[in-house]
C-alpha cells in the first residue's frame, strides 16, 4: 500500500489516482489524520456475465428442454 504525505498528494494527484485504482492509497497529513483513497466499482448485476463461445443450437436447447420435461 503506498502512503503519501498530504504535499506530496498535491504534487503527484495524476499517479497517486493510477496507483488507487489497483490499490488503496493513503494520505498523511502533518498531525497524523490519515485519508483513504480507493478506486469506486461500478457494481454489476450478478446476471451480467461474460458469454462464452459454443457450438450448441438453438434446436439443441429446445431438445434438452423438451428431455427433461418430459422426465
Amino acid at each position: 500500500m503506498k502512503v503519501y504525505s498530504y504535499s506530496e498528494a498535491r504534487q503527484k494527484l495524476a499517479e497517486l489516482l493510477d496507483h488507487a485504482q489497483s490499490e488503496e492509497v493513503l494520505i498523511k497529513r502533518k498531525d497524523g489524520t490519515v485519508f483513504s483513497v480507493k478506486s469506486k466499482r461500478e457494481k454489476k448485476s450478478p446476471f451480467d456475465v461474460k458469454g462464452m463461445q459454443s457450438k450448441v443450437t438453438k434446436e439443441n436447447i429446445v431438445d434438452a428442454v423438451r428431455e427433461s420435461r418430459e422426465k
